[in-house]
C-alpha cells in the first residue's frame, strides 16, 4: 500500500519512535514536583521546548504544548482577541485557512465580533495588500497559514506580517504544513503547529506567543505551561515530538528537492494520461510533497475508492466524499474545479516507483469512474435554442455530466438551462465551462434549486 496523505498525518519518523520509547522510563512523573523523578520529567520537558524555539527561531519562554495543533490554534486566536479586547473586535482571516481557524472566527463572530474574511487567487494565494486593506483601527488579530493544507500553495506570510507590524496588528500564523520544511518568515506574533503533520505522534501541538504580544487565556488555567494549556504534560509524546522536528528538518533541504521533482512529475503528467483534469495550486510557490487535480464527470468518493482498491492512500476535497456534500472550502475560495478532486501528499521518504506506479494506475480508475457514471460522449444532432437540464436532486458531478452530454444538442449560440439544487454545481459548472470554452451566463433563482446558463461557443 502506497500511503499519499501526509498533509493529513504523516508516519511516525524512526527518531520519534525511539524518543518516544526511550522517553517513557524517565518521563512519567510529574515536572512540577522536586523529588528526582519529578526533575528528571522537568529536564526532558525543558530541553524538548529548548530544541523546539531553537527549530521555531524564538525564546524558549515563548513556547507552550499543547494537546494538540487545533487546540493551539483555538487557544492561540481566543488568548490574542481577549488580550486585546481594548483595541476592538474585528479579526482578519484568509478564505482558506483550515477550519481550526474558521471554527474559531465563527465562534468569535457569534459572541458579537466581526470577521473580514479575505479573498484568495486561482492558485489559492492571499494578497499582502488586500490583508493591509482589510485592516482597521479596531482590528485585534489577523490570522495566516504559512501553506495551505489542500493545495499546497505557500502564502506571503513575510509580506503580511510587514503591514500587520506597521498597522500595530499582531499575525497569528498557522504552520502546520510547513514547520517540518523549515522556519516560518517574517515578523509574525503568534504560531501554532501540529506534530503529526511532520512525523511525530498525535496529540501534541505548539503554541508560541512572542513577549510582548498581548495575551488573555480563555477558559480554566493552571499553572503549567505558562496558564495557556492546562493539564499533565505528555512529556514521552513532547519529546518524540521534538525530536522528530529536528529530524526532519535535518534531512528537509535534501528531501524538498527531491519531492518536488516526483510531484512535477504527476503535475506534469496527470494531464497527459487523463482527458478533462485541472491541476490547481500555485504551480512554483508550494509545499515540495502536495499536489492536488480535479477530474471532470468524475465522482470524487468513487475515484478514492477505486485508488484505494490499487493501493493508494489519497485524500479529497471533492464534495462527493463529505457529509455535507458541499464542496471544500479551500476549492470555492479559489473558483476552480472541486468535482473529482484528488490530493496527493508525499512523505518523505516515498520511492519514486510507487508514483511511477500511481501515474499508471490513475488513469484506469478515473476511467472505471466515468464509465459507471456515464460521462458524455461527443453529442451531434442538434434540437433546439435552448435545453432544460433537470439535475434536481442529483449530485456532483452529475449535473456536469448530463450539461456535457446535451451541450452539443444546442446550436453554436444556443443556451442550456441547468437545473440543480447541488450547491458544487455554482462552482463545478462555471469551472466546467472554462475548461470546455464554453460561456457561462449566470445564474437565475428557479422554482426549485437553482437555473445555472450555459452558452455554447463551440
Amino acid at each position: 500500500m502506497s500511503y499519499f496523505d501526509a498533509a493529513s498525518a504523516a508516519p511516525l519518523h524512526p527518531v520519534a519512535r525511539q524518543a518516544l520509547l526511550a522517553s517513557l522510563d524517565e518521563g512519567w512523573a510529574d515536572p512540577a514536583r522536586l523529588y528526582r523523578e519529578g526533575r528528571k520529567a522537568r529536564m526532558l520537558l525543558d530541553a524538548s521546548r529548548e530544541a523546539a524555539a531553537e527549530a521555531i527561531g524564538c525564546r524558549a519562554d515563548e513556547v507552550v504544548f499543547t494537546p494538540s495543533g487545533s487546540r493551539a490554534v483555538h487557544t492561540g486566536v481566543a488568548g490574542a482577541l481577549a488580550g486585546r479586547r481594548r483595541v476592538g473586535r474585528h479579526l482578519i482571516v484568509s478564505a482558506v485557512e483550515h477550519s481550526s481557524v474558521l471554527h474559531s472566527a465563527e465562534v468569535f463572530e457569534a459572541a458579537g465580533g466581526a470577521v473580514t474574511r479575505v479573498s484568495v487567487d486561482r492558485a489559492g494565494a492571499v494578497a499582502a495588500a488586500d490583508y493591509a486593506a482589510a485592516l482597521r483601527e479596531d482590528t485585534a488579530l489577523a490570522v495566516l497559514q504559512s501553506a495551505n493544507h489542500e493545495v499546497g500553495t505557500v502564502q506571503p506570510v513575510a509580506g503580511v506580517a510587514e503591514v500587520c507590524r506597521a498597522a500595530g496588528v499582531p499575525l497569528l500564523v498557522d504552520a502546520a504544513q510547513s514547520l517540518g520544511w523549515g522556519p516560518v518568515e517574517g515578523d509574525w506574533s503568534l504560531l501554532a503547529a501540529s506534530a503529526h503533520k511532520w512525523g511525530g505522534p498525535s496529540g501534541v501541538g505548539l503554541l508560541v506567543v512572542r513577549k510582548g504580544v498581548r495575551f488573555a487565556a480563555q477558559g480554566p488555567v493552571d499553572e503549567r505551561e505558562s496558564g495557556r494549556a492546562p493539564g499533565f504534560e505528555n512529556i514521552p509524546a513532547i519529546v518524540a515530538a521534538v525530536a522528530s522536528l529536528r529530524a526532519v528538518r535535518a534531512e528537509a533541504a535534501q528531501e524538498a528537492v527531491r519531492l518536488r521533482e516526483l510531484t512535477e512529475r504527476i503535475r506534469a503528467r496527470v494531464p497527459e494520461v487523463v482527458a478533462d483534469v485541472e491541476v490547481v495550486g500555485d504551480p512554483e510557490r508550494r509545499l515540495p510533497g502536495i499536489v492536488t487535480f480535479s477530474c471532470l464527470y468524475v465522482d470524487g468518493e468513487a475515484l478514492l475508492h477505486e485508488l484505494d482498491r490499487a493501493g493508494f492512500s489519497v485524500s479529497s476535497g471533492s464534495s462527493c466524499t463529505s457529509s455535507t456534500l458541499t464542496p471544500s472550502h479551500v476549492l470555492k475560495a479559489m473558483g476552480v474545479l472541486s468535482e473529482g478532486n484528488v490530493r496527493v501528499s508525499l512523505p518523505m521518504g516515498v520511492a519514486g516507483a510507487d508514483v511511477d506506479r500511481f501515474l499508471e494506475v490513475l488513469p484506469g480508475a478515473v476511467a472505471a469512474v466515468r464509465e459507471k457514471l456515464g460521462a458524455p460522449a461527443p453529442a451531434t444532432a442538434v434540437r433546439a435554442r435552448e435545453l432544460v437540464v433537470d439535475s434536481l436532486g442529483k449530485r456532483c458531478p452529475i449535473p456536469v455530466i448530463e450539461l456535457a452530454k446535451v451541450i452539443g444538442d444546442v446550436p453554436v449560440g444556443g443556451t442550456v438551462r441547468v437545473l440543480s439544487d447541488d450547491a458544487a454545481a455554482r462552482l463545478d459548472i462555471p469551472a466546467w465551462c472554462e475548461m470546455r470554452a464554453q460561456q457561462y451566463i449566470g445564474e437565475e433563482p428557479a422554482d426549485r434549486g437553482t437555473a445555472y446558463l450555459v452558452r455554447r461557443l463551440t
